[in-house]
C-alpha cells in the first residue's frame, strides 16, 4: 500500500514543480541556476527520470515559497 502511495507522490512532483515553474514564468535554466543545479537535472525531474534529494528539495520550497510536502503531492 505504501508502494502505491509512493509511485503516486512520485508522479505528482514532476507535474507540481513543472507548474510551479511555469507559474512563476521561469524557464528550466534559470531555475537551475537559481537553486544551484543543472538545466538537464531539472529535464530529468520534470520527466520523471531522476527525483531531487534532500538539499534540492529544500532549495526548491524555499524558491517557490511552499512546503516540501507540497512539493512531493503530500499536501494540496
Amino acid at each position: 500500500m505504501l508502494e502505491n502511495v509512493y509511485m503516486k507522490n512520485k508522479n505528482l512532483f514532476k507535474d507540481i514543480l513543472k507548474n510551479l515553474r511555469q507559474e512563476n514564468g521561469i524557464g528550466q535554466a534559470e531555475l537551475a541556476l537559481k537553486i544551484g543545479v543543472s538545466k538537464g537535472l531539472i529535464s530529468l525531474w520534470e520527466n520523471g527520470l531522476r527525483e531531487p534529494g534532500m538539499s534540492s528539495l529544500i532549495a526548491l520550497s524555499k524558491y517557490f515559497g511552499v512546503s516540501i510536502d507540497y512539493l512531493v503531492g503530500l499536501e494540496i
